[in-house]
């Protein structure tokens, strides 16, 4: 049986202290009416925490910003009751151990204008592209770009307020700030678009705005990937050199902690070397960061929504990445929606009594 004691060694992080190296992935489950977490989400996140998981990222809620989400479930990070309702969601995993941080998401120009709980907001974008050659709107002014900057760190600030452990901004999977990021959706020429450092700059003005507002031991999370939902084979960052440009506008913000999205986690990078994309973002920027995807599993997330998944063959290559010191932390997505107690029961060896994940597990919160 493969040792995992290396999952369950302590890691700090600023001001946060975490009995493990197991974190909750973010993952959208629109399920609170009104854009309050109810009740019943505050279940949800209790039950990971008191299975064991050591960080939990919220799934992605709307930063103070009426653009920033299409879908009325999905949660706000302002406003007086949705406010409330995440304070609630933070005690009750701080009384189960555990630690959480929201996810501040911005869906930008796959945000059609109309849709969502605020329609008569416009859509965000660079440069009003939702992908390569496609116009489907305008592109933001600089004070449009200065507001959703001040919306992220206002809803940092509420974060820090209400008791949460830290804060993720979202930067991947072709939304907002990976709009900036990537040259198909941001053709602008001016000091937020062109080389791939400035196209980093809009994330790093987001990220020191947070700091500014939230102070110096708040940590600060940035999740980024190659890979857009809009073009699976995109590269933000074709080779190492590609990667620092565009990683060191953000480290020299205030970034933290880098989270970086992979669909599998065991592949490569670039030619030559094994190490993923972890791996090669903490070699070359000298912080922690975490990995992600299909861990435990086999199937990659857009199969999953049909197929039912569990698979620990590949278990070893983590153990291995992480005693080797790719990276610091490994998400756990799909897994940890069919076993709440996903890190307790692979501590104690059990692995042969967790639940296959599902689709049909995404219907309800449990």
């Amino acid at each position: 049986m493969t040792n995992t004691d290396v999952l369950f060694k302590p890691f700090k992080l600023k001001s946060l202290s975490l009995p493990n190296r197991i974190v909750m992935a973010p993952m959208t489950r629109s399920k609170s009416p009104e854009q309050i977490p109810n009740d019943q989400v505050a279940a949800y996140y209790r039950a990971r925490a008191a299975g064991g998981t050591g960080l939990i990222l919220t799934e992605g809620t709307a930063p103070e910003h009426k653009g920033a989400t299409n879908d009325v479930n999905v949660p706000h990070f302002w406003g007086a009751e949705s406010l409330a309702g995440w304070k609630k969601v933070a005690e009750r995993v701080h009384a189960a151990g555990g630690f959480i941080m929201p996810q501040l998401w911005h869906q930008g120009i796959l945000r059609h204008a109309g849709t969502g709980p605020h329609p008569e907001a416009p859509s965000s974008s660079p440069s009003g592209l939702s992908r390569k050659d496609k116009k489907v709107g305008e592109a933001m002014t600089d004070s449009q770009i200065a507001d959703v900057i001040q919306g992220f760190a206002n809803s940092a600030r509420y974060a820090k307020e209400i008791g949460f452990d830290g804060v993720e901004l979202h930067g991947a999977h072709g939304y907002l700030i990976d709009q900036f990021f990537w040259e198909h959706t941001n053709q602008r020429d001016d000091h937020h678009g062109g080389s791939l450092e400035n196209r980093s700059r809009f994330a790093a003005s987001i990220a020191a705005a947070v700091r500014k507002a939230c102070g110096p031991d708040f940590p600060i999370l940035l999740r980024f990937s190659q890979w857009k939902q809009q073009d699976f084979t995109a590269r933000l960052a074709p080779t190492p050199q590609d990667l620092e440009t565009f990683l060191r506008p953000m480290i020299d913000a205030g970034v933290d902690c880098f989270h970086c999205s992979t669909r599998r986690f065991w592949e490569p990078e670039f030619e030559g070397s094994d190490m993923n994309l972890a791996g090669w973002t903490k070699k070359i920027s000298g912080l922690p960061t975490i990995s992600v995807g299909s861990v435990s599993l086999n199937l990659d997330f857009v199969s999953s929504f049909t197929k039912s998944d569990m698979d620990f063959s590949g278990f070893d290559k983590l153990v291995h990445m992480m005693e080797r010191g790719d990276f610091d932390l490994i998400a756990i997505g799909r897994a940890l929606i069919a076993n709440p107690d996903w890190a307790n029961k692979v501590k104690a060896g059990k692995m042969n009594e967790l639940e296959p994940y599902s689709p049909e597990k995404l219907a309800t919160l449990v």
